[in-house]
């Protein structure tokens, strides 16, 4: 049994669990010198929990495009985040236009309803136009060539949205009904943050409930695990595929709106990085798990708002929050050393796993 453990163990594995076992050590010490000097109060810890239930709301929307394509197609769709990218940076348009008229402090629900509706619209539109035209013709190609055509259809859209809209930032205007926070007890919370939260949750049950309780979605699951057969059992596959990315495409449509609340700025290059961490978001619930995208945005959202200060504050690294990203890819390092299939585990059929 020794002899077999030493012929499967590479010097490569040696290596990086010893990496992965280091990084673990100083985030355990970090934590406990954190807590030991009592540097933040309870209330603190609160807000920075909130304001990661938050990003991982949105998180967790976008990780559904990429979890609901992977599970269709077993491809990355890396496009997906200039599908989150197109929404909000069209919609900004329109919301600039609805504060300046005076429509939007007069009736906010209504003016948030046209703007979700608009970022919906041109996300939806524009992974369908993906799919069509990206990736319908490559669909029985091997896995590289997809992968590649998605990376390239990325750059395309980026500077697509750049020559249209500009190079140069724009901001979303602030919405008088939003501002100000509300207690819960001696909680103090954003009304932003709870538009988020309840807006992400909402959205994660209903494609929840798309997926699991409605023809289309049982269809969805038939051929998540086997094409073929269910095209010969009737099933629309090509009518399927669309339908995941336009779901996909519509989830990222809230979720761009929701992260331009958070962070009132948008841009062509938006996407990336929330899109590499709904990415890893993905890969730590399990990707092509839909509850698992879910579990794993909120997770990378809560130890992103709290882990520069929870584990790198008492090792005297000044300004640990500048490093937030770094433990957001730290965290998918880990995922892929000590659990590639993610929390819950792939969904993969054994056979194509």
């Amino acid at each position: 049994m020794l002899r077999t453990w030493r012929q499967r163990i590479t010097i490569t594995d040696v290596v990086v669990w010893a990496i992965g076992v280091a990084i673990l050590f100083v985030v355990i010490w970090g934590t406990f010198v954190t807590l030991k000097l009592n540097k933040y109060a309870y209330d603190a810890w609160i807000d920075l929990f909130i304001r990661g239930l938050a990003l991982g709301g949105v998180y967790a929307l976008i990780a559904m495009g990429y979890t609901l394509v992977y599970g269709i197609l077993r491809m990355i769709n890396f496009a997906h985040s200039e599908v989150f990218m197109s929404g909000p940076f069209t919609a900004v348009f329109l919301a600039d236009a609805l504060a300046k008229s005076g429509f939007m402090d007069k009736n906010p629900v209504v003016s948030l309803l046209l703007i979700f509706g608009l970022s919906v619209a041109m996300s939806t539109a524009i992974a369908i136009l993906l799919e069509r035209i990206a990736y319908r013709p490559l669909r029985n190609a091997p896995r590289l060539v997809p992968l590649i055509t998605a990376i390239g259809a990325s750059f395309f859209l980026q500077y697509t949205f750049r020559g249209l809209y500009g190079s140069g930032v724009k901001a979303y205007p602030e919405i008088a009904a939003l501002q100000g926070v509300v207690y819960f007890g001696a909680i103090r919370v954003f009304k932003t943050q709870i538009m988020v939260i309840l807006s992400a949750f909402i959205m994660m049950l209903v494609l929840f409930a798309i997926v699991q309780y409605t023809k289309m979605g049982k269809a969805m699951r038939a051929v998540s695990e086997d094409k073929e057969v269910s095209a010969l059992m009737g099933i629309d596959v090509d009518r399927v595929i669309v339908f995941t990315f336009a779901l996909g495409g519509a989830s990222a449509g809230v979720a761009g709106v929701l992260y331009a609340l958070i962070f009132p700025v948008v841009n062509f290059y938006m996407g990336f990085i929330p899109g590499l961490k709904a990415f890893t978001a993905a890969v730590l619930g399990g990707i092509g798990n839909v509850p698992g995208a879910l579990l794993g945005g909120i997770l990378l959202g809560i130890l992103e708002s709290m882990g520069p200060n929870l584990f790198l504050d008492g090792l005297g690294i000044p300004a640990p929050y500048q490093l937030k990203d770094a433990i957001a890819f730290t965290i998918l390092v880990f995922i892929l050393i000590f659990r590639p299939t993610g929390i819950l585990g792939e969904r993969l059929a054994q056979a194509k796993a």
